[in-house]
């Protein structure tokens, strides 16, 4: 139980670093930002995909949550934000390293999921180019009430960093304590199932907004449990705390499972695609 509880605050503690620069960031765009800057911030939004898909393939969590900060801003565009998050490797980068994996593999895993991450997404910014996507940094500000002035752009960054950490540290813990009370190996058991199924079943276990989905997924594949397709579909939807975030801070809850849904059909479908080619 503590064992649980102490793995949840070092999961939130690994993202406050990025959490502030995110809101940071946003107290700069809000303030410090001339009108010519802003103009080339969104002319400059059509390669959103191609920049978050490539920084989105680093072996890390915080990354997609600061992307989800940065989108509630409309800072980044849908697509970005969908790009991040497929290409998003959290754990399975260093895992994968620590257990000596044939690093071509590895470049071709990771790869795969920038690719993938980066055609949905310019896919999506396609379809919703003439949608308004105006920033609105100064909106997420009103809502949290952080009183954001010019001479407390850092200690209303602290103030954001402080709120959003307590609610995901919450919810980290509450999500640890129903994976120890089902058990990793019953996890597994559902994932050995080598059907149609499992990739559905894959896809939706690895949009759960803890890291530990991905250490699962890639610790089957490493083991020959499960086949590349399936572990595509699990991490491709992977996005560590990302999802989690989006619901917290984007207010608009149709948009964001427009999002979850995408994010969720892709993996399937690309899961099921690979397997068939390979």
């Amino acid at each position: 139980m503590w064992d649980t509880i102490l793995d949840g605050l070092i999961d939130t503690l690994k993202i406050v670093p990025y959490l502030f620069i995110t809101f940071l960031i946003l107290e700069l765009i809000e303030h410090k930002l001339s009108k010519k800057t802003e103009k080339v911030l969104r002319k400059n939004k059509k390669f959103g995909p191609i920049i978050g898909g490539i920084l989105g393939g680093l072996p890390q969590c915080g990354f997609s949550a600061m992307a989800a900060n940065l989108f509630s801003g409309r800072v980044i565009t849908i697509g970005t934000l969908i790009a991040i998050f497929l290409s998003t490797s959290d754990e399975m980068l260093p895992i994968m390293l620590s257990e000596n994996t044939d690093i071509s593999i590895l470049i071709k895993i990771v790869g795969f999921k920038i690719i993938v991450g980066i055609i949905i997404g310019l896919i999506i910014d396609l379809i919703l180019k003439n949608k308004d996507e105006k920033e609105k940094v100064h909106e997420l500000c009103e809502h949290d009430h952080c009183d954001c002035k010019h001479d407390k752009i850092f200690l209303s960054s602290i103030k954001h960093t402080i709120k959003i950490g307590i609610f995901i540290l919450i919810a980290n813990i509450i999500i640890n304590l129903i994976i120890f009370n089902v058990g990793e190996d019953s996890i597994k058991d559902v994932l050995l199932n080598k059907n149609i199924f499992t990739y559905f079943i894959a896809s939706l276990f690895g949009l759960i907004p803890n890291c530990a989905s991905s250490v699962i997924m890639t610790e089957l594949y490493l083991s020959n449990m499960i086949t590349i397709g399936t572990l595509l579909a699990g991490v491709l939807t992977g996005s560590g705390l990302g999802i989690l975030l989006l619901f917290k801070s984007n207010k608009n809850l149709k948009e964001n499972l427009s999002i979850l849904s995408i994010i969720y059909v892709v993996g399937v479908v690309i899961g099921i695609i690979v397997d068939i080619i390979l």
